[in-house]
């Protein structure tokens, strides 16, 4: 199999004998960055984070923690912003938003572009923030989409401030850019498994993330960018089949299990963090941050699948059908292909890439 474009990733933290100024994070050996970051000091990349910021819009404050397969983009026209220790749960996903100082963001929360919370806020795990959305400081938020339920209370205050080395004090830390070093990575091809005598296909034209996971049967097609975190595992009599150009996102789990089908046709785009199971996505569809689509699902060319959505094993959508919802329901019919989204990966986005060998 030929040599794909791979992107290139730090791994590493700034150099032991850095200028004065320069501040030092921590970076899993899973975690990943791309493009330009702007950093505070103590800064926390935990395993498997990932951070997107081709065009430099992602800062992130002194003492701020990622924690594992936590998914954070931002580009110029939404950019992301986290205060200082602030701390964003497991699987959560921010997504050209903003977040204040000495928030906590739960377990698989999502905020969408131009999300703000204030400071000291409480977000409840799974909870999903809409675009546009402004949260003031001191506010507990919960459900999908997000309310606020009350004001934080000493108690709140309290264990922030224990989860925080008892201290609720703010460094006011300046911010050092990062950049994702130009250099070869360990995987040139992102790492490719074998099942039941069964190996992926994948189009030289094609770009795996090193830290993406291919397994078994899968074809995958040309010009598509598997991302970083990504595992796709096919395990079934017939491929699980990947279109030309199809972009998939962040820490995504795609899997075919025995006796079903997988298809996701040519141009689709899915989120950062979706799980996707035996389906069929029609060409040109567009799948946001979070969603389940289940097994025996069917969706139409040129669907929309809001964020955090749960596409019901079985469910069939028309083609142009908006769906939202959890369970997931058809709300409208879109006048026109989706638009990409702010977040989606272009190839123009990834200036690193360069041939492997």
């Amino acid at each position: 199999m030929r040599p794909l474009m791979m992107p290139s990733f730090s791994r590493t933290p700034f150099p032991s004998d850095p200028s004065p100024g320069t501040a030092h994070f921590r970076l899993a050996s899973s975690a990943r960055v791309l493009g330009r970051v702007h950093l505070g000091p103590g800064v926390h990349l935990a395993q498997g984070a990932v951070v997107c910021s081709p065009e430099g819009a992602v800062q992130l404050g002194a003492g701020s923690t990622l924690r594992e397969n936590t998914t954070v983009i931002g580009a110029a026209r939404h950019p992301v912003v986290v205060g200082e220790k602030t701390t964003l749960g497991p699987r959560s996903m921010v997504l050209g938003a903003s977040v204040g100082h000495l928030c906590d963001v739960g377990a698989g929360a999502i905020l969408q572009p131009d999300a703000r919370l204030g400071d000291r806020c409480l977000v409840a795990d799974g909870a999903l923030v809409p675009s546009g959305m402004w949260v003031p400081s001191d506010s507990v938020i919960v459900g999908r989409p997000a309310r606020v339920v009350r004001r934080v209370d000493t108690g709140d205050l309290e264990r922030l401030r224990a989860s925080r080395g008892g201290s609720l004090t703010l460094p006011q830390q300046p911010l050092t850019p990062f950049f994702a070093r130009d250099r070869a990575e360990d995987a040139p091809m992102g790492q490719l498994y074998s099942l039941r005598d069964k190996h992926p296909l994948v189009h030289p034209t094609a770009t795996l993330f090193s830290s993406a996971e291919v397994t078994g049967d899968v074809l995958i097609g040309p010009g598509a960018i598997i991302g970083p975190g990504v595992r796709i595992i096919g395990e079934s009599h017939t491929p699980l089949r990947i279109g030309a150009g199809v972009r998939i996102h962040a820490n995504t789990v795609v899997q075919l299990q025995p006796g079903g089908t997988l298809v996701v046709e040519d141009g689709v785009i899915i989120g950062p963090g979706c799980l996707v199971h035996g389906c069929f996505v029609g060409a040109s569809t567009v799948v946001e941050a979070g969603a389940i689509l289940c097994d025996r699902s069917r969706l139409g060319k040129g669907c929309l699948v809001g964020a955090g959505s749960m596409v019901r094993p079985g469910s069939l959508f028309p083609d142009a059908a908006q769906v939202d919802g959890f369970p997931a329901v058809q709300t409208g019919f879109l006048s026109a292909l989706p638009a990409t989204p702010a977040w989606a990966l272009k190839p123009e986005d990834l200036p690193e890439l360069r041939r492997v060998s």
